[in-house]
This record gives C-alpha cells, sequence and structure tokens, in this order.
C-alpha cells in the first residue's frame, strides 16, 4: 500500500462518526434562558435507587417540589411517594402502567422532569420530555450511542428545551476546588488531564442489575465516561472556548467479572452461560483543539478502592486526587519557588495536603452550602449542590450551568471508544455537537 493509500485509509479511519446539520428551524440553546419561575415543579420519570438519593438531596432544596412520579410499577411509584411524604414533602400525583410516562409529561403542572432510568431509556425518555414541552434533567450517561448524542442535541435545539446532564461529580468539593484553582491560574496554562470511573461493582453487577450487567455482554469500551470527565470538561472549558477533537481506545483482557461468578454465582444458574466482552481497564486518550490531552479510563470489575484521579496538570503544578494533594512551583500560600530539586541534585519535591490552600481556593459553592450539602447525604453533598444550582438557575432565568452539548460531549467517549478498541485502536475524531459554536467563550459551573 503506498503512503498516499495509507494516509487516506487512516482519514478514513479517524471519520466514522459524521457530524449533523442543524435541523430546519432549530437553534443553537447556548444561550438560551429559563423561563423565571418562583417555584419549580418537578416530575420523576423512574423510582429506582439513583432516583431515591435524588429525592433525598432534593428536599432541602428551596422552592422545589415534585408534583408527580410516572413509574409502570404501582408498587414501585407507592414507595417513592412514601419517601417523599418520610421528607416531609407534600404527596404528589402518581402515574402507572403502560401510560405513565404519557400521562405525566400530559400534566401542564411540570416543569423539569428527572430522568433516572436503566441507560438505553434515558435518550428515548428525555427525547420525549422536551418535545411535550419540559425541560430535562437526565442522569448520566445521558446517551449511550452517536445517534442518542446527536438526537439530544437536536430536540433540545427542536424544542427550545434544556437538557441538563445530572452530572453530580462536577460539584464535589475537590472538583469545585480544582475549578477554582483553573480559574484563578495557579496552575499556570494548562496542558493534561487525568480521569477515570474506578469502581468495585462487582456484586452489584452479579446479583441485582442484569441491565447493567448486560452492557459487559454487548460492549467493549468505556461504558460510564462521565463521572470522571465531566469535570475534566469543565476545567478545560469545553464547549466554551475547547473542544474534544479526536480519541483513541484500548482495554485489557475481560477477566474479573468472569472469575467473581465462579466464586459467588451458583453452579447451574443462567448467568454461567452469559459472554462478557468488555475489557476490565478500558483506557483511552483524548486530544482537544487547544491540544492538551486526556487520559479516560473505566474500570468497575476489579478489587481496588474508589477513584475518580481528578487530576490536572498546568505549567505552574499539579492538582490530583484520592487523596487530594497539591504541587505549585511558584506557590503564592506559602510563598516560595518549588521544584526543579531533583535535577539540581538536592533533594526531592512532594506534594501538599490542600487544606493550606483552602482559604484561597476554596469554592464559594461549597463554603457557603456545604452543611447542608453534607447533611443531605447525597455522595458527600455533591447531589444536593447540582440540584440546588439547576433549581436557582431556573427560578433566577439563567443559562444552565450544563446543557445538552455537555450531555452529549461526555457521553460520547462510549460509542467512541468502542468503535477504536473494534479498529485496532484507531484514532476517531470526536463530532462538534456545538455545530462550530465551541470556540465562544461563555459561563459554566459558577
Amino acid at each position: 500500500m503506498s503512503s498516499v493509500d495509507l494516509t487516506n485509509a487512516a482519514a478514513a479511519a479517524a471519520a466514522p462518526f459524521e457530524d449533523r446539520p442543524r435541523p430546519a428551524g432549530a437553534q443553537s440553546v447556548r444561550h438560551l434562558r429559563f423561563e423565571p419561575r418562583d417555584q419549580v415543579r418537578i416530575g420523576l420519570i423512574g423510582t429506582g435507587v439513583r432516583q431515591g438519593g435524588l429525592v433525598r438531596s432534593l428536599a432541602p432544596v428551596p422552592n422545589a417540589e415534585v408534583v408527580a412520579i410516572a413509574d409502570p410499577a404501582p408498587e414501585a411509584a407507592r414507595s417513592m411517594v412514601e419517601r417523599l411524604v418520610d421528607l416531609g414533602k407534600p404527596e404528589p400525583a402518581v402515574h402507572t402502567g403502560d401510560d405513565a410516562v404519557d400521562d405525566l409529561l400530559g400534566r401542564d403542572d411540570v416543569d423539569l422532569v428527572l430522568i433516572a432510568t436503566p441507560w438505553t431509556s434515558h435518550t428515548p425518555l428525555a427525547v420525549r420530555a422536551m418535545k411535550a414541552g419540559k425541560h430535562v434533567g437526565l442522569e448520566v450517561p445521558a446517551a449511550v450511542t452517536m445517534e442518542d448524542c446527536w438526537d439530544l442535541v437536536d430536540a433540545s435545539e427542536q424544542t427550545q428545551r434544556h437538557c441538563v446532564i445530572l452530572e453530580n461529580c462536577c460539584y464535589g468539593r475537590t472538583e469545585l476546588f480544582a475549578l477554582n484553582l483553573v480559574r484563578a491560574g495557579a496552575l499556570g496554562q494548562l496542558l493534561h488531564a487525568e480521569c477515570s470511573y474506578t469502581h468495585d461493582l462487582r456484586d452489584m453487577l452479579t446479583k441485582d442489575q442484569p441491565w447493567r450487567r448486560q452492557a459487559h455482554i454487548d460492549h467493549d469500551g468505556n461504558l460510564y465516561p462521565t463521572h470522571g470527565l465531566g469535570p475534566v470538561a469543565s476545567y478545560f472549558d469545553i464547549n466554551r472556548g475547547d473542544r474534544f477533537t479526536r480519541l483513541v481506545s484500548m482495554g485489557s483482557p475481560s477477566l474479573g467479572l468472569q472469575e467473581y461468578r465462579a466464586k459467588h454465582v451458583p453452579e447451574g444458574d443462567p448467568r454461567h452461560d452469559e459472554d462478557y466482552r468488555c475489557a476490565d481497564i478500558n483506557t483511552s486518550l483524548i486530544q482537544t483543539e487547544q491540544g492538551r490531552s486526556i487520559v479516560l479510563q473505566h474500570q468497575v470489575v476489579g478489587p481496588r478502592p474508589y477513584d475518580r484521579r481528578n487530576q490536572v496538570v498546568g505549567t505552574n503544578g499539579i492538582f490530583t486526587d484520592y487523596p487530594p494533594r497539591i504541587f505549585l512551583e511558584e506557590d503564592p500560600v506559602h510563598g516560595t519557588v518549588n521544584g526543579n530539586a531533583g535535577a539540581r541534585g538536592g533533594g526531592h519535591v512532594e506534594y501538599s495536603e490542600i487544606d493550606p490552600y483552602l482559604d484561597a481556593w476554596e469554592h464559594q459553592l461549597w463554603s457557603q452550602e456545604h452543611e447542608a450539602a453534607r447533611k443531605s447525604g447525597g455522595h458527600g453533598g455533591m447531589d444536593y449542590l447540582m440540584l440546588l444550582r439547576l433549581v436557582e438557575t431556573m427560578r433566577a432565568g439563567e443559562v444552565p450551568e450544563m446543557d445538552v452539548y455537555d450531555a452529549a460531549a461526555w457521553s460520547a467517549p462510549t460509542p467512541l471508544s468502542e468503535w477504536s478498541v473494534a479498529n485496532a485502536n484507531a484514532p476517531v475524531d470526536f463530532p462538534d455537537f456545538t455545530r462550530g459554536d465551541w470556540a465562544e467563550k461563555r459561563s459554566g459551573i459558577n
């Protein structure tokens, strides 16, 4: 094969997912403000464990009320009603049976729909909700296919309804601290980030979530990218001055879930007939338009402590998490200039704990709301802060802090990584879900 043929083949391999043109009559929602209101009236679609966690964190948020619930199963819906009443909230209307979702979406007293259901149903339900005139808060991942990603963007732009990805990790204490470091310029010019979803889910996967285990049967890639990637996207101003441009992905052998099943699932159980394809550890590299690099990992079927890594690197230093620590060359907190000791042969440099830096760079959202956040209990308070900011932006008639372009871009590594793994780890281009508007500076998480 000639060099020209190789170049053409590489170009073709890098572009299996094409950008969609904006549908006729659709408009960008990047500057679309919510309609201001005193009270945010919320409908719930799905009543599982995750929705229960959201409801617990939503309960102390001022001026937010769950007015309706939709779940085909009457028992599950009734259980959610009881949970709300136990939290001191009014009893909402309940819609059950095959028409539950349509009945909820047909109500005129629902401003926002929170969707927390199995992954493959996220996009279809969100599109239906937006077409019914509702704003959407959508659990992660927002989409699992590239078609899903574009369907969300198209529906939001056509209906002028927001689809807000419910990525709680963007509101974690150390993620907000890192965001302040970046915005203050403390790390210098940004170069690189590393992030992951590392969580031992073997027991859950083999026991009570067959729909989630099915993803390990059907796919081989990064199944759950947004917990790690969402905060990094905020640091790098993705869709707000920078964008993801390409990804390359590879996986380890698939062994962990099989070994766990052999030890813990009884012989003769039909789960022994399942063939798990997904790598135990998927590693992807992402490049951005500004030339920055990102390591993104997914590992949920092995014996290891929980970790999202949450590392961001600049020309003046590094912040890295689990546990949180920092190193700055020019350190305004300690009034020192560090680094390069190893090159001089006079010792080595070490990380510092973040406590001395909190007075300078603790995020004001955490400073102001940490007691209520921690009391709510939702993932250390991040669920409460995420929902608080969503409700506050809706009441104030502001642009949401996370939008449909974020939902699509942060979810896209799932189909992109699967394609790259299946094609000998070939690089693959990221679509531009903003359709050319990514370079415009605009606000994100405040």
